[in-house]
């Protein structure tokens, strides 16, 4: 049994990459947030994979992968309307019918689920900024091929 869970993330930034707009501005996606960095910004990183729909002929695993859409304002400027758009977009490239889920077939793996396992919201005011963040977490069931 292999893990597919870098390969999973891999397909998710791929897809997002030049999907999402804010003003017309595509906002960057990362694995891990440089320095540098400018907002808004979506993070996408791995939590867990899991064994799941146990057979004797294929190795089945459930992969969470969590896409954080950021976005920072001084105190009462906004912010929260920009992540419910990212938040949207980023939907509406991650969580289609199966006919359109994330290809790993070059990995030898195959996605046979997708689901949104929920979507949470946090705003964070800190002494510099106020930061927005809407965390999806979604579910893929990948089967190794």
């Amino acid at each position: 049994m292999l893990d597919p869970i870098r390969f999973v993330r891999k397909a998710i930034i791929n897809k997002l990459i030049g999907a999402v707009t804010i003003d017309g501005v595509n906002v960057p996606i990362y694995g891990r947030i440089p320095t540098s960095a400018t907002y808004p910004l979506i993070r996408v990183y791995s939590v867990s994979t899991n064994e799941t729909d146990e057979n004797q002929d294929s190795f089945n695993t459930e992969v969470i992968t969590r896409i954080e859409c950021i976005s920072k304002f001084y105190s009462d400027d906004g912010g929260e309307l920009d992540i419910n758009i990212m938040v949207s977009k980023c939907l509406e490239q991650v969580r289609t019918r199966s006919a359109n889920y994330i290809d790993l077939s070059s990995d030898n793996f195959k996605v046979y689920t997708s689901v949104n396992e929920g979507v949470s919201y946090v705003t964070d005011d800190l002494k510099d900024y106020t930061y927005f963040r809407g965390i999806i977490e979604l579910s893929n069931k990948v089967e190794q091929l």
